[in-house]
């Protein structure tokens, strides 16, 4: 499980600056070059205040982010983008339900979130209680 920050601005549902989207390429092609069979990726976009909304859907960050995955050779089938974590109460919440839903069939937990690290949400704090965990690059790189 990698949480990413993809809390990128939307204009009309189309990115306009994909450089949160970007920074984390790295640590996602080195963890399937390193040997990872799959990669659930989260991150939150917006406030839909707990509960879905298209208007923050995360679609147009997984169609970019296919693209700059594919463009480094990585298998996008390798890579799954779960729907933004703020659809859920438990994200904020930091709701234990909502974190074991999260890490179900998940071995490892990497952080590569910094514009997200400091929240208590279920996403950043949940999973290092229960998984072996790391920082992503980006995270490493701006501590």
């Amino acid at each position: 499980m990698v949480r990413c920050d993809f809390n990128v601005p939307l204009a009309s549902g189309v990115i306009t600056d994909d450089l949160r989207i970007r920074l984390p390429i790295d640590t996602l092609v080195w963890l399937l070059d390193e040997g990872a069979a799959k990669l659930t990726v989260c991150s939150h976009l917006g406030r839909p205040k707990g509960k879905p909304d298209p208007k923050y859907s995360i679609e147009p960050v997984r169609k970019r982010l296919n693209e700059l995955l594919a463009a480094q050779g990585a298998d996008t089938s390798q890579v799954e983008l779960l729907e933004n974590l703020r659809f859920n109460p438990g994200e904020e919440a930091n709701d234990p339900a909502f974190v074991a839903t999260l890490i179900e069939d998940q071995d490892l937990y990497v952080d590569d979130a910094f514009g997200a690290a400091h929240r208590a949400h279920a996403s950043i704090v949940g999973p290092p209680a229960h998984l072996p965990s790391a920082a992503g690059r980006v995270l490493a790189r701006e501590v």
